[in-house]
């Protein structure tokens, strides 16, 4: 997981659109620093030029864009449409088409209704051209929502869609069994925020236990199982890389 200091900085550079700018730049200049790490370019040519070199690399990506919390309508329809250009200049490029966006983003914190309206315009848009599009999950007190809009558009049809689930909140274990019912393609994370003990782990191994029942789960009775994780555990020198941890949590085969 992120550490508290990190999870306030990339909490408040989502919401701020200047500071997302000056972190920008100032990483755009000084390729090594903390932000390039994290932001692939200022535009979508900058991101698909990042996106090609991790291709030539043999992985493969999702692109979003910066930008939650929106408490302005103008400004989610803005976002949307900019989701929609990126999805013509992608297809352009040629490379692959996976998209990640948060649901605040598109409005949610003001209007339902126009948030589910604005991914619908992008899956719609996204879908022939074989877009897969994540719904990002954000801090609990959008935890039903989202999932809420995500079926909903999944009953409707769209099945080039997914979620995440954070294993920190004590939910996810039943969430990620309803959506493994319906065949839904998931991204497990820990969660980056502050959550109380109300609703989600404190200790830090009762996330990484989480997450690993979680995984278990994702692996054996999934489909397409996406994973995210900063977590790195070591055996004697031997960093663990995916493919060691996926391999120590599920046992020889």
């Amino acid at each position: 997981m992120l550490g508290s200091a990190s999870k306030a900085f990339f909490h408040l550079l989502a919401r701020s659109g200047t500071l997302k700018n000056l972190a920008s730049r100032y990483g755009m200049r000084r390729p090594s620093s903390f932000a390039r790490r994290f932001i692939a370019g200022e535009t979508v040519a900058e991101a698909i030029e990042a996106a090609r070199g991790v291709e030539a690399r043999g992985m493969s990506h999702t692109l979003d864009m910066l930008g939650e919390s929106v408490t302005d309508l103008g400004k989610a329809d803005a976002a949307a449409r900019e989701y929609l250009a990126a999805i013509e200049a992608i297809a352009a490029a040629g490379i692959g088409r996976g998209l990640s966006l948060k649901l605040t983003q598109l409005g949610l914190h003001v209007d339902k209704a126009i948030t589910v309206d604005n991914l619908r315009k992008i899956l719609e848009h996204g879908e022939p051209a074989g877009f897969f599009v994540r719904v990002d999950m954000e801090n609990s007190s959008y935890t039903d929502v989202t999932l809420e809009i995500f079926e909903t558009l999944w009953q409707q049809g769209h099945r080039r869609i997914g979620v995440v689930l954070q294993s920190a909140l004590y939910r996810s274990e039943q969430d990620l069994a309803r959506l493994n019912a319906i065949g839904a393609g998931v991204r497990l994370v820990k969660g980056a925020y502050k959550e109380p003990k109300t609703v989600a782990y404190q200790r830090k191994a009762d996330v990484d236990a989480s997450y690993a029942r979680m995984l278990k789960t994702l692996l054996t009775e999934g489909r397409d199982p996406a994973i995210a994780t900063y977590f790195m555990r070591r055996l004697g020198e031997r960093p663990a890389n995916v493919a060691f941890v996926v391999k120590s949590i599920l046992g020889e085969r």
